[in-house]
């Protein structure tokens, strides 16, 4: 670990993490930090910030991927989405899209960006090399997750907002990016973690 490493940690450790970073939280960092600086060399630091602060948002600050409602199995986030849906808290969703389809295979929200539906599945499918269409579990394995994280907040995989929309020369909208994953959807939460993560990136 160099010098810079050790103080993103440092600042990090008590900006976001109070005080205490587990060894899983470490290692989906890492990761995150790894696939940037070998894939995006010459990527922007706030870019950089708000794709950390996604991940810290979308998996409750596990930095581990994760399944929607944060379940342990796949049933269990079934049940949960089926149990909120019917007690009207997904007011946006009019098709369940959590339930098996004829193959069995369920297109909740997986990995350190909630990656839903087949379709989603079927583009980053094209992104990775990885055929989650045959396999969607396996958008929970991190050199994976990591990959549709980056790459489809890259090239707007998602909602057809990029990264380069929202960051580049001279500008730097921490509220708007948002909509690269989820509308504005706790937009200045996700900001502020943004902020946060670009201080820690800069030793600060």
């Amino acid at each position: 670990m160099t010098v810079a490493d050790r103080a993103f940690f440092d600042v990090i450790r008590s900006k976001l993490f109070m005080g205490r970073l587990s060894a899983r939280q470490v290692e989906g960092l890492k990761a995150i930090l790894d696939f940037w600086s070998g894939h995006v060399p010459e990527g922007r630091a706030d870019a950089l910030a708000y794709v950390l602060a996604t991940a810290f948002h979308e998996t409750g600050a596990t930095m581990q991927p994760v399944r929607e409602t944060l379940a342990k199995t796949d049933a269990a986030a079934i049940s949960r989405l089926d149990a909120a849906f019917k007690a009207g808290r997904l007011p946006s969703v009019r098709t369940p899209y959590w339930r098996p389809d004829a193959e069995g295979k369920s297109w909740f929200g997986r990995g350190l960006v909630q990656l839903t539906h087949r379709r989603n599945y079927e583009a980053m499918s094209e992104v990775t090399g990885i055929d989650l269409v045959a396999d969607p579990v396996r958008a929970m394995e991190m050199e994976v997750a990591v990959a549709i994280l980056i790459e489809g907040m890259r090239r707007g995989s998602f909602t057809g907002r990029r990264l380069d929309d929202y960051f580049a020369p001279g500008r730097a909208d921490w509220i708007g990016a948002r909509r690269i994953i989820n509308g504005q959807d706790r937009a200045p939460l996700v900001a502020g973690y943004g902020r946060a993560f670009a201080a820690a990136l800069r030793g600060l």
